[in-house]
């Protein structure tokens, strides 16, 4: 059974209006993307994710538990490991895995367990094991993504040789109507989930 479809149509719809988007700006980039399977240099240390990222993360665990049994222990192992690393100097409560809500801001954690790899990757094949369940950050690292009204993100590796003006001609914006932010106020009201995490714990802690 598809479990992601059981969540809803909110967070699938979100998914669907990412995807869409950063379809658009593969197209607009064309060659000057890096972005290729076997690439895994955005899945190199911890990042904020949302409540929203981690109940996906824990569906597509489940879904890929349903399907493949021995890989989603892989994946489940490999996210306790890391948890029990990072337990160590995380910035935030160690115990529910909840970041303080200026984790990204603060210079102290800089780089912090910056060579740690994300417990979905395979690092046999560089792949992602729960690619259709990734977060937010991961279906938009890359490409020209607006992230506000003053801030341009593009991967490093992309847009080499290209000039200021040609990759903001090729950006997206990927959530206009907030409707992230409208499904996690609507998560939290209906569990109680809030706080950022990382995916470590997302998957390590269920």
């Amino acid at each position: 059974m598809d479990l992601l479809r059981r969540a809803g149509s909110g967070d699938p719809g979100l998914v669907q209006i990412i995807d869409a988007a950063m379809a658009e700006a593969a197209r607009k980039s064309g060659s000057w993307l890096a972005c290729r399977p076997g690439c895994t240099e955005c899945c190199m240390g911890p990042f904020r994710i949302t409540a929203l990222d981690a109940r996906r993360l824990r569906l597509g665990l489940a879904e890929l538990a349903e399907r493949d049994p021995e890989r989603a222990a892989r994946v489940r192992g490999r996210a306790e490991l890391a948890v029990t690393r990072l337990s160590i100097g995380f910035p935030g409560d160690a115990e529910t895995g909840v970041l303080l809500e200026d984790f990204a801001d603060d210079e102290r954690y800089a780089g912090w367990a910056g060579d740690e790899p994300c417990p979905a990757l395979d690092p046999a094949t560089g792949l992602c094991d729960l690619y259709q369940a990734r977060p937010i950050t991961c279906r938009t690292f890359g490409p020209a993504v607006r992230c506000g009204p003053n801030s341009l993100g593009v991967c490093e590796l992309c847009y080499h040789g290209a000039t200021d003006e040609q990759i903001a001609a090729c950006e997206v914006e990927i959530d206009p109507d907030g409707l992230e932010a409208q499904l996690l106020e609507q998560l939290e009201a209906e569990t109680g989930a809030q706080g950022a995490t990382i995916v470590a714990f997302a998957l390590g802690r269920l």
